[in-house]
């Protein structure tokens, strides 16, 4: 379900009404079920009664077949796996028409980084010794904790909140997100920054709307102009006591986990799950939608691009077990040396 502190919901509205809203009335013709009332968005996994969900890769489909949602677009390869009282809306391209809806009922114009306007969401909250620097702005909403401390010209957008004890250190934004206790924020980081999503890619590239959050747990501290950007629909998340380092990228919709060690000038492809106790050293890369398993140990200028179980220890471009990294190093350098003549 889309967090209504940073989006505004403009619903609840019938399947019908929003369909024809769209230009596409001829879906709702026939369709049982277009008096349905639309009562958010979320993801397969989240769904409650209410909400419209999109099924459109097969990666998904376990997750269709147990999804609560009261509607789904759906890629016909994935119609059979619809679950019972749930309607199905079939064709060919539901991405597309799936981000029309989020634009429709999260309208852009509610998404700006303070979102100005949002007077349902009352004055800023301060406990108590709380420090603010100089030219620090605070969105409507805002909760922070106590003994928090806020360097000078951070921005923190509407309906944020951050816990007690943390470190925001000067120069930050914060948008969509919520922080623990005993956080550190250094300069320049962008947290709760729009995911990178495109539909149409090389021709029109249209924008997928970026509805989700940043969850960052208790401990965690993050370095200097490092970027987490938010879910397209659920959460990015950064377990308890993780460290990243200056100059790191973590896509939309990645779950790190807890007492994990990134370096500095790695870049994490959206929807990155790590386990925790993970290590990654400096530059390394993923190419997202892929699994890192608890333990493992990434070296540096590795390049990850498929699932890895817990306890790897990976090397290489494309990544792969580090005593097969080193047994390709050794032979290739034997190659190049050529055969010994007397």
């Amino acid at each position: 379900m889309v967090d209504t502190r940073f989006h505004r919901f403009a619903g609840p509205m019938t399947l019908g009404a929003l369909l024809a809203r769209l230009g596409r009335a001829e879906l709702a013709d026939g369709l049982a079920g277009s008096d349905y009332e639309i009562s958010g968005v979320a993801e397969l996994d989240l769904a409650e009664p209410g909400d419209l969900v999109l099924a459109a890769q097969p990666g998904y489909i376990e997750d269709l077949r147990r999804t609560k949602a009261g509607a789904v677009l759906v890629a016909p390869a994935l119609r059979d796996a619809v679950p019972p009282g749930c309607i199905a809306i079939t064709l060919e391209r539901p991405h597309n028409l799936f981000a029309e809806i989020l634009d429709t009922l999260y309208p852009s114009s509610t998404r700006s980084v303070i979102a100005s306007g949002r007077e349902d969401l009352g004055a800023p909250i301060f406990e108590r010794d709380v420090t603010l620097g100089t030219n620090v702005v605070v969105g409507a909403g805002v909760e922070i904790g106590r003994g928090t401390v806020i360097g000078a010209n951070t921005v923190i957008g509407a309906g944020v909140t951050i816990g007690r004890n943390c470190v925001i250190a000067a120069n930050t934004t914060i948008d969509c997100a919520h922080l623990g206790n005993d956080v550190v924020i250094h300069s320049g980081v962008r947290i709760g920054t729009e995911g990178f999503g495109w539909l149409d890619f090389g021709r029109s590239n249209r924008k997928i709307p970026q509805l989700g959050r940043v969850i960052i747990q208790d401990k965690v501290e993050i370095g200097a102009n490092s970027t987490v950007d938010r879910g397209a629909l659920g959460d990015t998340v950064i377990g308890e006591g993780t460290k990243v380092d200056n100059l790191v990228q973590i896509g939309h919709n990645c779950r790190i986990g807890r007492y994990c060690l990134i370096a500095a000038m790695s870049g994490l492809s959206g929807s990155t799950i790590v386990g925790d106790g993970v290590l990654m050293g400096g530059g390394v890369g993923t190419s997202g939608h892929l699994s890192i398993g608890s333990g493992s140990v990434i070296h540096g200028r590795a390049a990850v691009t498929k699932d890895w179980p817990e306890g790897s220890k990976l090397a290489g471009a494309p990544a792969q077990d580090i005593r097969d990294f080193w047994r390709e190093l050794a032979t290739m350098r034997k190659l190049s040396k050529g055969e010994k003549r007397g």
